[in-house]
């Protein structure tokens, strides 16, 4: 039987790198895919994520498993502030988009289409307040809840509500004149 989060934190608060070792397996993939949609950038979401794994590991020893917040929701908490962090200190940098592999089954037109929708909705998404893309990310493409996203978020569910209403809104405007094209019908 797997040890729960909290355990292992409790251990890692005791020094024992093999359970901060099972955390970052745990935790790493699902942090660098919301910090790379964040960022654009695989290796600015590498250090995000270890900032944020490191932070675990110096603060381990704070966390109380009150029910409050979960280890997954706090790692998500510290990726997202990183992310933001990154984000203002190079508010130029574009976002690089990150076309989805190919289907090998699929010919390659339709591949190219993916590739194109793809990287046209990472601009999209580029495009919105970081709170919007935020919220955006973690609920469509990391699947949490409201609760969760405003936990990581800092804010309430209803706040959550309507930062994911509004990005929507914003996704569709500015998708709105391309949709044809993009889902390939003429």
């Amino acid at each position: 039987m797997a040890e729960s989060d909290d355990a292992l934190v409790a251990a890692v608060a005791a020094g024992d790198a093999a359970a901060c070792r099972r955390l970052v397996d745990r935790h790493l993939g699902r942090l660098l895919a919301f910090a790379q949609r964040m960022l654009g950038s695989r290796a600015d979401a590498e250090d995000v994520a270890q900032d944020a794994f490191l932070a675990l590991w110096k603060e381990a020893g704070r966390w109380r498993p009150d029910g409050s917040a979960t280890v997954s929701t706090w790692l998500t908490r510290v990726t997202y502030n990183r992310s933001i962090d990154r984000l203002r200190r190079q508010p130029s940098v574009a976002l690089d988009a990150v076309p989805e592999p190919p289907d090998p089954a699929a010919g390659a037109e339709a591949a190219l289409q993916r590739a194109r929708v793809s990287r046209r909705v990472a601009e999209a998404l580029a495009q919105l307040p970081e709170r919007q893309r935020a919220a955006i990310l973690l609920s469509h493409y990391e699947g949490q809840g409201n609760r969760e996203i405003g936990e990581a978020l800092g804010v309430g569910v209803e706040a959550v509500e309507s930062l994911l209403a509004r990005g929507r809104r914003a996704l569709r405007q500015a998708l709105a004149a391309e949709r044809a094209d993009l889902m390939g019908e003429v």
